[in-house]
């Protein structure tokens, strides 16, 4: 029987046998996210894949390095315990068969507690997963036959390569975060207690209603009062991770109709859609409650439904929609509503001059496409633009004004990283696509915006009230000549995650705060 391998050259084979898989690692996840956006019409020459290829090895590999890493010592420990114990003497089999296992236990112990469906992309599909799985049984193989000339490996030996596998990092970009504006305004807590408060609108009488995602609208008095109970007839709601209730908007003829609609998200886990609904707002509740718009196709997971919600002059409805995170490159595809705006008759059928209308191919509803996750939505009737905002992945966050029939680009092209690092493609402009206003890089995170038409903050006329979750803060925008410009950041001393934003018809600014223990706030000035 062969000596045990000094601890060193365990190490040592460790190491490199890591490099190996952790360098294919990455160079497989970029071919498969650049093979995606073929069937978009997007062609990728040679110098584009190298040099996306090196990039996504210094943003994603040293991340991939980390959660390659872990697994692949486990999987090696287990190994060898279970070669031991079973007296197995061939290991160039088994470690690459433990690496493969490991590496699949990992990813699927990661997509279930991230906050994304999926945490590396390319694993989306079965051929990515299968590749990514071959790079850590190439690493195994290469483990066994590094330390096989030498003699057995000890299950404790490989022990000592853990501080190689935790050491490194992921560089971040740094903030460039606006300065917080002087205060000069007061806030009041109006309301508090509300669960994860997503959405606020005002009734002609006074009186304001609010969305809470997990499935109940509340009504607050004219006097400011909460009413303890929910109202009836909301619809049946699916609720789990960013999956609602949404936006609630009044019709423009509410005083008449007391029209009421509701966007949020319907189904099961493994099949849903986000959903629009009209009702009438009774003594009780909502009456006589019609679904009228479901997003098609039906998607599985709990991410990215959009539901903003906005009326355009001539009394048509606009609804924002997201790409269900895992189904992005479906935001290129007309054929399917998923990450579009929709444009939409207040009982939900196609206005004939939408720019789809009438197509055999494309889906009528759809007003713009080429979106990610868009959660910002205003129609500013002054200067007679209707303008939104999205989300981006780790970085490009987007301001457009919102034409119909146009392409906003996603996953052409983005200002952003996937949360691993990885370039989700390697353009940032395209021809024919609509190029973002303003993007932020780092991500704020935007969720409500609104354009400040009122009398008490003239210093803040015209601008954009855009919330920050991550930043915890009110970005203030300014948009002149077509151009837009972040020029100060408001609320910064909650250090709370903003949802909304609303003007109120006294011009006072209202908030919505994410949190368990959510609140509703009302600015002034001091």
């Amino acid at each position: 029987m062969a000596a045990p391998v000094s601890w060193w050259k365990v190490v040592l084979a460790f190491v490199i046998a890591l490099l190996v898989g952790s360098v294919l690692g990455s160079l497989v996840q970029t071919q498969f996210n650049l093979q995606a956006l073929a069937p978009l019409g997007v062609e990728v020459t040679m110098g584009t894949r190298l040099e996306t290829s090196f990039q996504d090895l210094v943003n994603f590999a040293p991340l991939y390095a980390i959660l390659f890493g872990l697994s692949f010592l486990v999987s090696l420990v287990v190994a060898s315990l279970i070669a031991r114990l079973a007296g197995i003497p061939g290991r160039r089999w088994l470690y690459p068969l433990a690496a493969a296992v490991g590496l699949w236990v990992t990813l699927k112990i990661v997509d279930a507690l991230a906050p994304m469906p999926t945490l590396i992309a390319a694993t989306r599909e079965t051929g990515g997963l299968v590749a990514m799985l071959v790079t850590a049984a190439i690493a195994g193989w290469l483990f066994a036959v590094l330390v096989s000339r030498a003699g057995r490996v000890s299950g404790h030996s490989s022990m000592l390569v853990l501080p190689f596998v935790l050491a490194g990092g992921l560089l971040l970009p740094d903030s460039g975060a606006v300065a917080d504006e002087p205060p000069g305004y007061e806030i009041e807590a109006l309301a508090q207690g509300l669960e994860h408060p997503w959405s606020l609108a005002f009734l002609p009488d006074g009186r304001m209603l609010v969305t809470e995602r997990p499935g109940r609208l509340r009504m607050i008095t004219a006097e400011g009062e909460l009413l303890p109970d929910a109202l009836d007839g909301v619809p049946e709601v699916f609720a789990s991770a960013q999956a609602g209730l949404f936006d609630v908007l009044p019709a423009r003829d509410f005083e008449q109709s007391r029209a009421i609609y509701l966007s949020y998200a319907c189904g099961t886990l493994n099949a849903n859609h986000a959903c629009l609904a009209r009702g009438e707002l009774g003594q009780q509740g909502l009456e006589n409650v019609t679904e009228i718009f479901r997003v098609e196709p039906a998607k599985e997971g709990n991410a990215h439904y959009g539901g903003r919600l906005a009326w355009l002059p001539d009394d048509t409805l606009v609804l924002t929609l997201g790409d269900g995170f895992d189904y992005r490159e479906q935001a290129q595809r007309r054929e399917n509503h998923i990450g579009s705006i929709v444009r939409l008759n207040p009982d939900g059928s196609v206005p004939e001059d939408n720019p789809f209308a009438g197509s055999d191919r494309y889906q009528g509803e759809i007003y713009s496409y080429g979106h990610r996750n868009v959660q910002g939505l205003v129609y500013d009737s002054e200067q007679g633009r209707l303008i939104a905002h999205e989300h981006g992945p780790r970085g490009g966050d987007e301001i457009n004004i919102i034409g119909p029939g146009a392409n906003y680009g996603w996953p052409i092209t983005t200002h952003g990283l996937d949360y691993t690092g990885a370039r989700v493609t390697p353009f940032r402009e395209r021809e024919g696509v609509e190029a973002p206003l303003l993007h932020w890089t780092p991500s704020i995170a935007p969720s409500g915006m609104a354009v400040y038409r009122g009398d008490l903050f003239p210093q803040w006329q015209g601008d954009l009230l855009v919330g920050g979750l991550v930043t915890r803060q009110v970005h203030r925008v300014s948009l002149e000549n077509g151009q837009a410009k972040e020029v100060g950041s408001l609320f910064g001393e909650l250090n709370e995650r903003i949802r909304d934003v609303r003007v109120g018809p006294d011009g006072a600014v209202y908030l919505l705060t994410d949190s368990a223990d959510g609140r509703l706030l009302r600015v002034t000035p001091e």
